[in-house]
């Protein structure tokens, strides 16, 4: 599913395709902005580790999961 984060004073927000559901990035997303931890933490589909620090969050948006195309269909 996609994930675009906004980080406060940055020009371009942060977009990935994460393997994790849209619950555990909700749940991630409320643990940092609760103060239980100082960064959020994200994981995208090649394994690759997205740290934003919890106090430079200016939003997050969770898209809905998208299945998989496979083949060669006409778009």
């Amino acid at each position: 599913m996609e994930v675009k984060i906004g980080v406060q004073h940055a020009p371009r927000e942060i977009v990935l395709e994460s393997g994790q559901s849209a619950e555990e990035v909700e749940r991630l997303v409320a643990e940092a902005l609760a103060g239980k931890s100082q960064l959020l933490s994200l994981v995208d589909e090649h394994g690759r580790k997205i740290l934003v620090p919890a106090d430079r969050l200016a939003y997050v948006e969770i898209g809905e999961p998208a299945p998989r195309k496979v083949g060669f269909g006409a778009l």
